[in-house]
């Protein structure tokens, strides 16, 4: 099984995309919900690169990205790599 997290803020809509992929894939992840959390914000932009948005994916440690990464590696069949499907 991959170790998948993902960086959320809970009512985020991009966020809920990003995890619905997740659960139709019957991927198990851990949730960091961040909202308002301003060191957990920066801790989570270190770990992915600079970016502050919502979501932030990591795959086995990999950092993969927001919302419209997960749905891109989705569109060209590499999620399914990723996650050892």
């Amino acid at each position: 099984m991959p170790t998948v997290e993902i960086y959320t803020w809970r009512a985020c809509p991009f966020c809920i995309r990003a995890k619905a992929l997740l659960d139709r894939k019957g991927v198990t992840y851990t949730e960091y919900a961040i909202d308002g959390d301003q060191a957990a914000r920066r801790a989570m932009s270190e770990k992915a690169g600079g970016r502050i948005s919502v979501p932030q994916t990591f795959i086995n440690g990999e950092h993969v990205g927001g919302c419209d990464d997960l749905y891109a590696l989705e569109r060209s069949g590499q999620l399914d790599a990723l996650l050892g499907a």
